[in-house]
């Protein structure tokens, strides 16, 4: 989420002044022959005779004045000549008019805003940073439930994937679903602009930023929609595709993931969530034509199920000494290659341990569950029994060293005496 402060340059003086200093920012781009005819409608338009009510308090009069300036906005070419600060100025004064007269969901101040993204979008690429501050001040000033929102933040995201500055938006995950949250929109709205984040990420290569983004997309979509079946395959597809991404009882958690139980896709994610090589090396077997169907490529695969399946032989084996033989039978690679592995799972962050050449073991200190189930929970309770038992034993010793010095001391004492 951009954070801007706003700067306001017009914000003094009164109504009259402040429409005055408006126009005489917009005509400053045309030649001095042509300004004195664009002026005139407007100082019309703020003179008051004897039968009307003072401008301040006439809402009709101020919203005409007030279409007029964005008619003349919308002519100006970019942002016209001014600074950076003049132009945050100038918009902050339309924004401050615009959300005083009309309520945030009229079909007029949604027009009116529709003519402000224009102009906005319109300016040169050059003035992206100024542009960027004031849709970021348009986002802040509007109400957190506005549904005006979402459409600045579409415009802020179109800009900057057009101009590939996305990370200049630095957004973040939670703060978009936070604010989506509180945005009175559609579902629909909300599911189409989290696919434009995700889409936009994607287009530059980011794919592990738009994968996250795709999970909340699926998660904003009904699980038995069209839509929501193919996001879930797509998101099937990133996950096994993504090196990265090595915990895939998440996606089992999706209602969207597991709707699509049927599909070839679902058995090679079950693999991936709790099978081995040898399952992994049977479902392919007989899903010959799977891989190249979905565009995943056999080699990848392979490895990230080689590093799950130590994974798991790790968790099975925590506290203990693993033999080399016993890994490369596992994950079915030369032993002189143990080491390597060992060091890409450690990488991975799904095991921990020391290796002893010497020895030819691998000490697990700890590993990650790839998911938790009864054989898993079975597993912990020896594992908690075992340091139980260890821990009874040593209080044994403690409580027994501790009567054996009473007692020495006791003896000692009586020596002396």
């Amino acid at each position: 989420m951009v954070v801007s402060d706003s700067v306001s340059v017009f914000a003094e003086g009164t109504y009259e002044e402040q429409i005055q200093e408006l126009v005489n920012y917009i005509v400053r781009s045309q030649p001095e022959e042509e300004r004195a005819a664009s002026i005139l409608p407007f100082q019309k338009a703020l003179k008051t005779d004897e039968s009307q009510k003072p401008i301040d308090q006439d809402d009709k009069r101020r919203k005409k004045i007030l279409s007029m300036v964005l008619t003349e906005l919308a002519a100006l070419k970019g942002f016209g000549d001014g600074t950076d600060k003049e132009i945050e100025g100038f918009f902050n004064l339309i924004y401050s008019h615009l959300l005083t007269l009309y309520p945030e969901n009229s079909t007029e101040s949604k027009q009116h805003l529709e003519t402000i993204l224009k102009a906005v979008s319109s300016a040169p690429s050059e003035q992206n940073f100024v542009k960027y501050r004031v849709l970021s001040n348009l986002f802040n000033a509007l109400p957190r439930t506005s549904p005006l929102r979402l459409s600045v933040y579409q415009t802020l995201l179109d800009i900057a994937t057009s101009n590939d500055e996305l990370d200049f938006l630095q957004l973040s995950r939670a703060d978009v679903e936070y604010w989506l949250e509180e945005c009175e929109v559609a579902q629909e709205e909300k599911s189409g602009f989290l696919k434009s984040i995700a889409d936009a990420y994607a287009k530059f290569d980011q794919v592990t930023i738009s994968y996250t983004y795709s999970l909340s997309y699926l998660q904003s979509l009904p699980s038995s929609s069209a839509e929501g079946r193919k996001a879930a395959i797509n998101v099937i597809t990133t996950a096994l595709r993504l090196p990265s991404v090595l915990d895939f009882d998440a996606l089992f958690r999706l209602d969207a993931v597991v709707a699509c139980k049927d599909d070839e896709l679902f058995s090679l994610l079950r693999v991936f969530l709790s099978g081995g090589l040898t399952e992994f090396e049977a479902w392919e077997a007989s899903h010959p034509q799977v891989l190249a169907k979905h565009n995943l490529e056999r080699a990848q695969l392979e490895h990230k199920i080689k590093l799950l399946t130590l994974a798991s032989l790790g968790f099975k084996n925590v506290g203990q000494d693993l033999p080399y033989s016993k890994i490369a039978e596992a994950i079915q690679v030369d032993i002189s290659e143990i080491e390597k592995w060992v060091i890409d799972v450690i990488r991975a962050g799904l095991l921990w341990g020391k290796l002893s050449q010497t020895k030819q073991t691998l000490q697990i200190i700890r590993s990650t569950a790839r998911t938790f189930e009864r054989d898993q929970w079975e597993a912990l309770e020896k594992r908690l029994l075992a340091w139980k038992s260890g821990l009874n034993n040593v209080l044994e010793v403690v409580a027994d060293a501790r009567r054996q010095g009473v007692h020495a001391s006791a003896q000692s004492a009586a020596v002396t005496v």
